[in-house]
């Protein structure tokens, strides 16, 4: 059994923390970005730059389904951090392990990246785990969220400002909680070396200097 808050044992049921983990994966498969182009008639794995992400939605169909594409996606990664400890409770009247709601939050990252409804082919995981973050570590959140607007209000290049809001999460969840724990500030740095590794063909670009501008003029051709 884990130990919980105060040194206490925490009594972990596994069915109902697997069970949870697994359903997490599947909420976080949910294709959004795919769903909302089928939608308007549009296979969004093949226009823009291929990816099913808000971003390609945005530059698409207007920034208007691109924005509600990123909510969707970032509310798969809030609704298991927030809404799991509950289940887990009701389910079994015992409280959640610490880690149980981070964990699923990181399902949800997972699910989306790599969805079993796409043959594993996701997108970037920037909004889903942007939702996480509400959940386990808001302080580290807020900064991302200040160091992307900056970024992106300077250059207008979003996958330029993911990058440096990755770096910036890493970096506040070890200044923010690095001295008392290593769970949080570790599994949000392995998420931004996902986000980071998800964007290496936007680095290719950004190094040739033909990484694309935001644009609200949607387009139809597909960046090889």
């Amino acid at each position: 059994m884990p130990a919980g808050p105060a040194g206490k044992m925490v009594r972990m049921d596994i069915g109902w923390a697997i069970g949870l983990l697994a359903a997490s994966y599947l909420v976080g498969s949910v294709p959004f970005a795919y769903l909302i182009a089928q939608a308007r008639g549009v296979d969004i794995r093949a226009v823009g730059s291929g990816n099913v992400g808000a971003t390609n939605v945005g530059r698409v169909l207007g920034a208007q389904w691109g924005v509600l594409t990123f909510v969707l996606d970032a509310a798969k990664g809030a609704v298991p951090v927030i809404g799991v400890p509950w289940l887990y409770l009701r389910g079994t009247g015992e409280t959640a392990p610490a880690w149980l709601g981070m964990a699923c939050g990181v399902a949800a990252v997972a699910g989306h990246v790599w969805p079993v409804w796409l043959g594993f082919r996701g997108g970037k995981g920037v909004a889903t785990c942007a939702g996480m973050l509400l959940g386990v570590a808001p302080a580290a959140g807020i900064a991302g969220v200040a160091v992307w607007g900056l970024v992106f209000a300077v250059r207008r290049i979003v996958s330029l400002a993911s990058i440096a809001a990755a770096l910036a999460v890493a970096l506040a969840a070890w200044l923010l909680y690095g001295r008392h724990e290593v769970w949080r500030p570790w599994t949000l740095s392995i998420l931004g070396a996902l986000v980071i590794w998800r964007h290496r063909s936007n680095i290719r670009r950004l190094l040739d200097g033909t990484e694309p501008r935001i644009s609200a003029t949607p387009r139809a051709t597909r960046r090889p």
